[in-house]
């Protein structure tokens, strides 16, 4: 069925490439902004909360991966985000917001974070939408260099999500080609959920206003932190989280160690609950030599904590490898509150037989 869904992305693709783009981009004050006034995307905001996993094919210097999750959940009233890492160089914090952008509201995409150690960050405003019973399409541009530079589409069609990314690649090409695309399907609902009791998530209140914040640039897109109009630092509501690991002296050159982070255990008592993985909310590969990560800009609330000392290095659970176990618990527990920082210690303790 998955590749009856690629074909029927590209059709829709190409029914709406036509969509008209706004290019209008005078300088006014943002408007009165109430329950009643008209936001171009802003349906997206509903349809993105929960978590979400499938495969990605990139065109990065980090390759395709088979597995890629985000759990989006409201940071505000008018925002949603997602933090997900790969590994201590590669990470990818995700938002869309409600802006002001110069003559009228619209949904914004900002999409930023480290590939081989190199900061970029994003701003992409939508320009493009298509609703129709149980599918919705959204553009997002880069709205000072246009369609040439950047854009990303998303088709949501019920519980799928097509994402694909587009780049001219740092201008050295003449108009955007497929940076990355993830097919990802809805595996849980109810973790947002809280969050969206608490904001009455999503208000039409406006989450920042690009207006102005790119006069003189060529492109929306910063390299550098400084200079980021919304840096991450400046996101509402997330937290973090530092997991500290004891390898209680198993050796550590070319070993790795996997941390996993759920919304639901694992482990029923001692007996695997493999179905649940599909609650992975954050998860991380890092070297053993330095066994201590931090999950940043995380949502409140509750979690599983798990890792894997990969002996054979197969990349997965196995007999000699090494996990955490609180007596005969191995689900390690923590609640994380609103822009609370926080360390929990895992003893990687147990050699599983």
């Amino acid at each position: 069925m998955r590749h009856l869904f690629f074909l029927f992305a590209t059709v829709f693709l190409f029914a709406v490439s036509a969509c008209h783009e706004d290019n209008k981009n005078t300088t006014t004050n943002p408007t009165e902004l109430n329950e009643s006034t008209p936001i171009k995307g802003y349906a997206l905001l509903s349809k993105i909360n929960g978590i979400w996993s499938g495969p990605v094919n990139s065109s990065t210097s980090i390759g395709n991966f088979p597995d890629y999750t985000a759990d989006y959940r409201p940071i505000s009233a008018s925002q949603v985000s997602a933090k997900n890492e790969l590994d201590k160089n590669n990470d990818l914090f995700m938002s869309f917001f409600v802006t002001w952008h110069c003559d009228s509201y619209k949904l914004a995409f900002r999409n930023g974070g480290f590939f081989t150690g190199m900061k970029r960050i994003s701003y992409l405003v939508i320009d493009s939408v298509a609703e129709s019973g149980n599918t919705a399409f959204y553009r997002f541009t880069d709205f000072k260099a246009g369609k040439t530079r950047s854009y990303a589409d998303l088709l949501f069609r019920n519980d799928s999500l097509y994402m694909k990314v587009y780049t001219n690649k740092y201008n050295s090409l003449p108009s955007a080609v497929i940076h990355f695309a993830w097919d990802a399907g809805k595996q849980d609902a109810s973790a947002a959920q809280p969050t969206i009791t608490n904001f009455s998530f999503p208000k039409k209140q406006l989450t920042k206003d690009l207006c102005k914040s790119f006069d003189g640039n060529t492109e929306s897109i910063f390299y550098d932190d400084n200079l980021d109009v919304f840096k991450d630092s400046e996101q509402p509501y997330v937290g973090k989280t530092t997991v500290n690991v004891n390898l209680n002296s198993l050796p550590t050159a070319a070993k790795k160690v996997y941390l996993i982070v759920t919304t639901q255990p694992l482990f029923s008592g001692f007996t695997p609950q493999l179905q649940n993985i599909k609650y992975k909310s954050r998860y991380v590969i890092m070297d053993a030599a330095l066994p201590s990560f931090v999950f940043n800009y995380m949502h409140p609330g509750s979690y599983y904590l798990y890792g894997l000392y990969d002996t054979d290095a197969n990349g997965t659970f196995s007999t000699g490898d090494y996990i955490a176990l609180n007596g005969t618990n191995p689900n390690t527990a923590f609640t994380l509150a609103a822009k609370e920082e926080k360390a929990v210690n895992l003893n990687l303790n147990f050699s599983i037989p």
